[in-house]
């Protein structure tokens, strides 16, 4: 029998703290991948999956670093203990890597041609007029279309997934024996994930290539993967081929982890919901190009209309770029449009400054990324209680039981409020987001991918209080996603977007089941096995619902008799 082609062997990694201090942050792992054969490294973040990956091809820090057990062997060489001068040889010709963020690894002052042509020029020595047939053979091979327009183009005129393809050519281009891939399909649509897996399996044949495939994604391991191995604090708790993970897992750790996809059904509806949210006709235009006639101007969302109920959630799914965060921003009143927004059937559109301030405590959001949308220099208390400043008149001590009892609503510890974002994990993070947004006592939470960066532990658990927290307050959500099994268990409707126009909307069931588009459908057969329905919608919205606006702008605050209409209608449901 032959050897693996990489072996990890008891291997240990640890980072040095101080000068009598280590933390060990890998303990005595081992495993080892076939020429031809896909390992998926799968766990939660902080698991050390990344760590283990760089590893590898030692691009850890050396003097923070140490390995104080194990070794790492490719093609039966040592790459711990051999040199600089012959680890190169090894880096990028023999093992590539993708990263995480294509946006991060790309270069952002350099084009995509001068950069696919350093790898060709050191790695295999070719001359430019020889290294662009080569470059565009490479993008075409990875799916760029028309891939000469896009060798003058920067990383940021370019597509997630166009990023995403760029970094696989780069690593490609070296017929390595090994990729590793690190988390590569993490922040792109379930379409592009699809495609980004086919490609990979693909070259995997075309180059008899080996691939260590790091991911928290569990549907696109099943696809990929033929063996599984489950790291849990540094430790690997199970490894084995992909049909006995799957369908007879052993630990309890990859029991929890195979358990924690996105299951279950919304919310009930309140029994008679009435209309919180009309959007109609909203538009959003962006000024282009200037040209000899005057300015260009784009739209990028188009006549769109939806309402969303008391008590409801409504998803918008779609790809990247096809309008769904744009169209939030305008209903926040943070984009300029044009069109009809009602809230509480008061017209918003044309408000502005303290007319506005009223409906913005009632209306809050919680953005995709927690760390970029915390103030990395307030505490938590500071963060939580920033709103209360702007729209409540309370003391210090008022301001601080409230931020305590919010904290405790969303699963934190009050004594971590004086703690600061970067001392927290991403799902506590999230917690503390969406703290932030509920002590103002919204009626309406507009979510922009909250979950997509999550692990699916993590993403359960803020699904599970997303749903609590709506049957206790009587919460409306708009949901932005591009996970459709989250979609499906959250919301009541749905609503199809693609280049900033509403293709298909109508219930749950209607979309899942019976969608009218080819659109839908596509986007519809990526998922990994479609759920089958519990309990019906008790309503369906196929049309925007037509509401006349108030007259009196004055009679805006009906807190106490919504209030008392909520707690009536829990009554009667209890």
């Amino acid at each position: 029998m032959s050897s693996p082609l990489l072996s990890i062997q008891d291997l240990s990694i640890a980072f040095t703290k101080n000068a009598k201090e280590q933390l060990q942050v890998v303990s005595n792992i081992s495993f080892d991948i076939n020429e031809q054969e896909t390992l998926a490294l799968v766990g939660e973040s902080g698991s050390g999956k990344s760590v283990t990956a760089l590893s590898i091809l030692r691009l850890l820090p050396k003097e923070q670093v140490t390995y104080p057990t194990g070794d790492i062997l490719f093609a039966e060489k040592s790459l711990l203990n051999t040199s600089e001068k012959e680890l190169r040889k090894v880096r990028g010709n023999q093992i590539s890597m993708i990263f995480q963020e294509p946006m991060v690894s790309l270069n952002p002052l350099h084009t995509v041609e001068k950069q696919l042509y350093e790898v060709l020029s050191l790695h295999r020595g070719m001359r430019r007029n020889a290294a662009r047939g080569e470059i565009l053979q490479y993008l075409d091979r990875v799916g760029i279309k028309q891939p000469k327009n896009k060798l003058a183009a920067y990383p940021h005129q370019l597509s997630g997934g166009e990023r995403q393809r760029i970094m696989i050519a780069m690593a490609i281009l070296t017929h390595p024996k090994l990729l590793i891939a690190d988390e590569p399909t993490t922040a792109l649509d379930v379409s592009v994930q699809a495609q980004i897996i086919q490609l990979l399996k693909e070259l995997k044949n075309e180059l008899n290539m080996s691939m260590l495939f790091i991911s928290h994604n569990l549907s696109i391991v099943k696809k990929l993967a033929d063996k599984v191995a489950i790291m849990q604090q540094g430790q690997i708790v199970e490894c084995n081929n992909r049909q006995r993970i799957f369908l007879r897992p052993e630990h309890e750790y990859t029991k929890t982890l195979l358990n924690s996809e996105p299951t279950g059904d919304p919310v009930p509806l309140p029994d008679i919901p009435g209309i919180l949210l009309n959007v109609n006709h909203l538009k959003v235009e962006v000024t282009g190009k200037k040209h000899l006639f005057g300015t260009e101007k784009k739209r990028i969302v188009d006549n769109i209309g939806f309402a969303v109920h008391q008590g409801e959630t409504v998803g918008i799914v779609g790809e990247s770029g096809s309008g769904k965060s744009t169209t939030a921003l305008a209903i926040l009143r943070l984009l300029k449009s044009r069109g009809d927004i009602l809230f509480d059937s008061h017209p918003i559109q044309n408000l502005s400054g303290k007319k506005l301030l009223p409906f913005r405590s009632r209306i809050q959001v919680v953005f995709q990324d927690p760390f970029s949308s915390l103030n990395p220099r307030f505490n938590v208390e500071q963060i939580i209680s920033e709103g209360l400043v702007t729209h409540k008149k309370l003391n210090k001590a008022e301001r601080e039981k409230a931020v305590i009892d919010i904290m405790q609503e969303v699963g934190l510890e009050p004594d971590m409020r004086f703690r600061y974002p970067t001392e927290f994990s991403g799902g506590q993070r999230q917690r503390i987001a969406i703290a932030r947004a509920l002590i103002l006592q919204p009626e309406l939470l507009i979510l922009d991918e909250p979950t997509s960066s999550l692990d699916y532990t993590i993403q359960r658990q803020i699904i599970n209080l997303f749903k609590s927290l709506q049957e206790k307050h009587q919460l409306s959500y708009i949901f932005i996603s591009h996970d459709l099994s989250v979609v499906y268990s959250l919301c009541h409707q749905v609503v199809v977007m693609k280049d900033g126009k509403i293709i298909e909307q109508g219930s749950r069931e209607k979309i899942f089941y019976s969608p009218d588009t080819d659109y839908t459908k596509a986007l519809l057969s990526f998922l990994d096995k479609p759920p089958k329905p519990k309990t019906k919608t008790l309503i369906h919205v196929d049309k925007v619902a037509k509401v006349e606006p108030k007259e009196d702008l004055k009679e805006n605050k009906k807190q106490d008799e919504e209030v008392n209409w909520a707690d009536a209608l829990l009554m009667r449901k209890k």
